[in-house]
């Protein structure tokens, strides 16, 4: 059904008259007949009735008439806000947590660049629980950040999840015998584990994890970036626990490897989430969310809002 019909299906009935129609249209009187005659066909009824007092509605062209008007309504504002959006100039402040930014900043900011020409974007690189304050404090519009418990501050979009791997050099594997057999507790706890920093979620399973553990805890050692964990641990420095499509080209490159894991520290995803403040009543945060999942090829059925913190 086309919104084209449904608007001229409106003209006729404002005017009582195809050639009334016709004229406040700019259009031929056959092209407004040929329009009310393919929305009669979509929606299998009559909706005009001709007699010698003119061209009025049929029951049936009644009951259409607030949904036409609902719908062509709709259709205006959709426009304008898209239009509004795309041709709004400014800057977008967008804060990316560390591991997103390894993997996808590049191509995001290249597709944005290309569908917002207008908008200008400072990118902030940070663990999450520091973007968090930020957009909180209006110092970010939007963030894109490991997901976190709600509140009544930010509305969020899922973005994605990664499985999350244990990984250590081969140099290290071998100085701690970990050839044998799968990673368990007993043997991480003869480890030094190298990890995200402090309060981070990985942090916090990984302390977790090691709280009933005692004397035996392992020695945990955090990392500020990203990239100082990679090259940390591809230095020797201990075993850590990283996510996968950070972790497979590393050992594709033969820099690390990933070990295989006992039940005992099965590690939970990493789920990442797009959010902006409540208060933002712009449609580019919402409009950005949706680039940033078909850019990451996240299926739209898996997508809900909610409030986060």
């Amino acid at each position: 059904m086309r919104i084209r019909n449904l608007d001229t299906f409106l003209a006729v009935a404002k005017f009582e008259s195809f050639h009334g129609a016709a004229k406040s249209m700019g259009a031929t009187q056959p092209a407004i007949s040929s329009r009310i005659a393919a929305l009669e066909a979509d929606l299998g009824v009559s909706l005009f009735s001709r007699d010698q007092g003119g061209t009025k509605l049929t029951s049936r062209g009644r009951q259409l008439l607030p949904y036409a008007k609902k719908m062509v309504h709709l259709n205006g504002e959709m426009k304008f806000q898209l239009q509004q959006a795309l041709n709004d100039a400014g800057t977008m402040r967008i804060g990316i947590a560390d591991t997103l930014a390894q993997l996808w900043v590049g191509p995001l900011l290249k597709s944005w660049r290309k569908e917002f020409p207008h908008v200008e974007f400072e990118v902030v690189i940070d663990i999450s629980e520091v973007l968090t304050q930020q957009i909180e404090q209006h110092e970010l519009d939007m963030v894109l950040m490991v997901a976190r418990p709600s509140n009544d501050l930010l509305l969020s979009e899922h973005l994605c999840s990664y499985p999350q791997t244990w990984v250590a050099s081969g140099a290290y594997i071998t100085s701690q015998q970990l050839n044998d057999g799968p990673l368990d507790l007993f043997k991480l706890s003869h480890c030094s584990v190298l990890s995200f920093p402090r309060n981070t979620q990985p942090w916090q399973y990984l302390d977790n994890l090691f709280s009933t553990m005692g004397d035996a805890r392992p020695m945990l050692h955090t990392c500020s970036t990203v990239s100082h964990l990679i090259n940390l641990t591809q230095q020797g420095l201990g075993i850590a626990l990283l996510p996968e499509p950070l972790a497979k080209p590393l050992q594709a490159q033969g820099d690390i490897r990933i070990l295989n894991t006992a039940h005992d520290i099965a590690v939970p995803d990493l789920n990442f989430c797009c959010a902006w403040r409540i208060d933002d009543e712009r449609l580019l945060p919402k409009l950005l969310a949706q680039s940033a999942r078909d850019i990451i090829k996240i299926p739209d059925h898996a997508h809900t809002v909610q409030a986060v913190g």
